[in-house]
């Protein structure tokens, strides 16, 4: 007798100990797939705040971004000057820190470079949808929207 509830005491905690495996939930699986579509790929502006912003393919430092999986860096350019810093993702969130940029004399950019910062400077969040990246404020406006013409690499 004492064996058999000895049995069924072992069998009973094996499958209390296998029901409290930990599965994916729900919220990782959709950090990851943000993340993926964040990461490793050129981002070009589109948007600051409403106003569109049209660019040329052969124009030079168009305002742009790229976040380095590996290295959890940020680099790109704001119109004018290479721009550089560090950043963390998660499901929606985004923290940028640590930018710095080159400081170059740019004619008739119409101000671009300091929309674009100014900008960037109020990231809080992130949305990503395929091929478009919208960096939003803390109160969810959209502050820089941006396009990325390849898929990611």
């Amino acid at each position: 007798m004492l064996k058999k509830f000895f049995a069924v005491g072992i069998l009973g905690a094996a499958i209390a100990l296998t029901a409290c495996q930990s599965t994916p939930n729900a919220a990782s699986n959709i950090e990851a797939a943000n993340l993926m579509q964040l990461q490793n790929r050129t981002w070009i502006v589109t948007y600051i705040g409403n106003t569109e912003i049209k660019t040329v393919a052969t124009a030079r430092n168009i305002p742009s971004l790229q976040f380095d999986a590996a290295s959890k860096r940020i680099s790109g350019a704001d119109g004018c000057n290479r721009i550089m810093g560090s950043y963390e993702a998660g499901r929606d969130t985004l923290v940028l820190s640590q930018m710095a940029g080159t400081k170059m004399a740019c004619l008739d950019n119409n101000n671009l470079s300091e929309q674009f910062n100014a900008a960037l400077a109020k990231v809080a969040n992130y949305q990503v949808f395929g091929k478009t990246l919208k960096l939003l404020d803390r109160h969810g406006n959209v502050v820089l929207q941006f396009t990325s013409p390849v898929q990611p690499r």
